[in-house]
């Protein structure tokens, strides 16, 4: 080759020589089949379709599936949001959003309503996204049946069968045990009446959220070799009770200590000062925004 091949510090640098990586990193040939994956995964939702997951300059368990289902899915005109557990500028964050600024060459934002495809690891947008927008989850264990069958040739099996009763009896157990489902994250959900999926480890705050939403969401396993979809207006249902009803987090009259909202997910921290709790909006951009609003207004 006459070209020398870059370092992967030197393409963060800006200082790699051209033709050094193919088009979002990945080849051709592991785009293709991530997409065939994809839409495979579309036309059967909750579905985990197996693909071959390519090594990537992050380790894994740090986003490699939902980063290789970013880079099969961009092209020109699109415009890159990454959040880590809703903040933009989380190290996670920040270093995939570099890797395919500088691999593709596309513009990225902090902003949602700007953004064409948005990654995210475990945290949906409080804003309302478009039927435009694509939705791409980090997922770290995508099988919802783990927690009950260790297995995977059983697994498949009861996902091919339909046969989710241990899920009941594990739901059931929960109520006995604790006097409610007390899952906090990665709750297990019906989608289109017939695949049980895992949401991923976000909050039960965001699984309203995936129901019958207008865009299209991605989930991508890297370790695992996973990706499964929910197409846009699908129904995507939590497993519960008549009588103990699947709810969200309650954080009664709990206010932003930056913003001043009342309808978001929230953060906790100590102020060092006080010694007080301080309640802060876990997605920053929607903070942000509030912010913005409230100096407009004054």
């Amino acid at each position: 080759m006459d070209t020398e091949t870059p370092t992967f510090d030197a393409l963060l640098a800006g200082s790699a020589p051209s033709g050094g990586y193919n088009y979002a990193f990945l080849d051709e040939v592991t785009k293709r089949a991530i997409r065939r994956a994809i839409l495979k995964a579309v036309t059967v939702p909750g579905y985990q379709v197996p693909f071959g997951s390519r090594e990537l300059p992050i380790a894994r368990g740090w986003g490699t599936g939902g980063l290789q289902v970013t880079l099969a899915i961009v092209g020109p005109g699109d415009r890159l949001k990454v959040i880590d557990q809703g903040a933009d500028a989380g190290v996670n964050a920040s270093n995939i959003r570099r890797l395919v600024e500088r691999t593709t060459g596309l513009p990225t934002t902090t902003e949602t309503a700007a953004a064409t495809v948005i990654q995210t690891r475990h945290r949906v947008p409080e804003e309302p996204l478009r039927p435009d927008q694509i939705l791409v989850y980090q997922v770290p264990l995508p099988e919802p049946l783990r927690i009950v069958e260790p297995s995977e040739a059983k697994t498949r099996r009861m996902h091919a069968e339909g046969d989710y009763s241990k899920v009941w009896v594990h739901l059931y157990e929960d109520v006995v045990r604790q006097g409610e489902i007390s899952i906090a994250t990665g709750y297990p959900v019906m989608v289109n009446g017939r695949h049980v999926m895992s949401t991923t480890p976000v909050p039960r705050w965001d699984v309203p959220k995936m129901d019958r939403a207008p865009f299209l969401q991605l989930f991508g396993a890297g370790r695992e070799k996973r990706i499964y979809a929910v197409p846009p207006h699908t129904s995507v249902v939590p497993l519960d009770f008549e009588d103990y009803p699947f709810r969200v987090e309650a954080f009664g009259d709990t206010a932003c200590a930056r913003c001043g909202a009342t309808d978001a997910y929230f953060d906790q921290s100590v102020d060092d000062a006080t010694s007080r709790r301080v309640y802060t909006c876990s997605d920053t951009a929607w903070c942000d925004r509030e912010l913005d609003a409230q100096e407009v207004a004054w």
